[in-house]
């Protein structure tokens, strides 16, 4: 009998003050299926098919200065076409962080954005 254990993650949960808005922020401006308590999204899609690649999963000490000390949680999407996507998001008025020293060839680049309720997402365009 084969052992238990995970195979990847099963889904991201997050409150917020007006789900429904939250919900299609993330949809408007990222771009992927967000349902919102419980119900499918307006096209009647229940998932995200995300798209292959690896998860990090890492825990921060509390005083990290990594991301927003009265955050809990930072969300890490994986993306393709990062110019284009900093593009889309400045032309919808979100304000988008990028750093010089955040990208590296061996692990690729990065910018950090904040959803309509402000919770942290950063983007992560792997190397090619």
């Amino acid at each position: 009998m084969a052992e238990g254990r995970v195979l990847g993650i099963g889904g991201i949960f997050l409150r917020a003050q007006d789900p429904q808005r939250l919900a299609a922020w993330y949809r408007d401006n990222l771009g992927f299926t967000v349902t919102c308590a419980g119900q499918p999204s307006p096209d009647g899609a229940w998932f995200w098919q995300a798209e292959g690649g690896d998860t990090v999963f890492s825990i921060f000490p509390a005083d990290s200065d990594y991301f927003a000390a009265d955050r809990q949680v930072m969300i890490n999407l994986r993306v393709s076409g990062m110019d284009a996507l900093i593009a889309r998001l400045r032309d919808h008025g979100i304000a988008v962080e990028t750093r010089a020293e955040w990208d590296h060839p061996e692990t690729g680049r990065f910018a950090r954005i904040h959803d309509a309720e402000g919770n942290p997402i950063e983007l992560w365009e792997p190397p090619a």
